[in-house]
């Protein structure tokens, strides 16, 4: 049995700071701790449960149903770890409310993104599993955000997302006094002509451990700048806010209609009306 400097886990998660009954069973992930008020603003209620590092996190409901959110700051380690406690303490289902650099040109800023699968260009999911593992979006996950977005009248976008470590040079973008990383002149190129849509930080790993670990995870990202176009604003945030609230709710309705129908999983034959 490993020893407790292994597991440092008890009932109260070393990192998060929260226990068995402080988060709903679905839990929206932002990068930034201060996003937490923007999508707690659309909920009935709601409690902070904790703040510790870069995670903040809240508890209340949305049209009724349960939701938490819990910020996982900036990159994939730290989405990982949210997860991994997240997990610990009961939650199943997780959606990444996050901002994103697009990377077609018919992408405008303030557009939404719903992604269907991730480019795993973070290391950190490489700890977990083979490098040729897919990240994969859950299709209920994806349904609902989709929903949400056409119930809320928000342009979105599907597809495949680029999940990278780095802000500048695994972006393309220069590092500090113009340093060029190796490849990046190609790389917005090479992506875009294999139809990726956005590039972000998080999304990867989290769809691929909630595969590894049977949980529901999908991401919702606004765009803010578009790398084919060059046009970079910060608006829309609170569109994938909405979204992802929305989505959850909705969820939660798709699972009573799977219970009542004794399906395993959602269908096109069934319905939410």
């Amino acid at each position: 049995m490993p020893g407790d400097s292994e597991n440092p886990n008890a009932d109260v998660q070393y990192h998060l700071e929260v226990g068995p009954d402080d988060v709903a069973d679905a839990v929206l992930l932002p990068g930034n701790p201060d996003r937490l008020e923007t999508i707690v603003a659309d909920w009935d209620d709601h409690e902070i449960i904790a703040r510790h590092r870069e995670y903040r996190t809240a508890t209340g409901s949305y049209d009724g149903t349960p939701i938490s959110v819990t910020s996982t700051g900036i990159g994939s380690p730290s989405a990982a770890i949210a997860l991994e406690e997240l997990a610990r303490v009961g939650a199943d289902t997780f959606i990444r409310v996050g901002s994103c650099g697009a990377i077609q040109p018919e992408m405008d800023v303030g557009d939404l993104v719903i992604t269907t699968g991730a480019v795993r260009q973070e290391g950190t999911s490489d700890e977990y599993v083979r490098e040729d593992y897919p990240a994969a979006a859950d299709h209920e996950v994806v349904s609902a955000l989709i929903a949400a977005a056409e119930r809320l009248g928000y342009d979105y976008h599907t597809g495949v997302t680029m999940s990278a470590d780095s802000f500048y040079a695994g972006q393309g973008r220069p590092g500090f006094d113009e340093f060029e990383a190796a490849g990046s002149d190609d790389l917005i190129a090479d992506l875009k002509a294999a139809n990726v849509k956005n590039i972000e930080m998080e999304a990867s790993v989290l769809l691929t451990l909630a595969n590894l670990y049977d949980l529901r995870a999908g991401a919702v990202c606004t765009v803010y700048a578009n790398r084919e176009t060059g046009e970079f604003r910060t608006e829309g945030e609170s569109r994938a806010a909405e979204t992802a609230s929305l989505a959850t709710h909705l969820l939660a309705r798709m699972d009573a209609v799977k219970r009542d129908a004794g399906a395993d999983r959602w269908h096109a034959g069934l319905s939410l009306e």
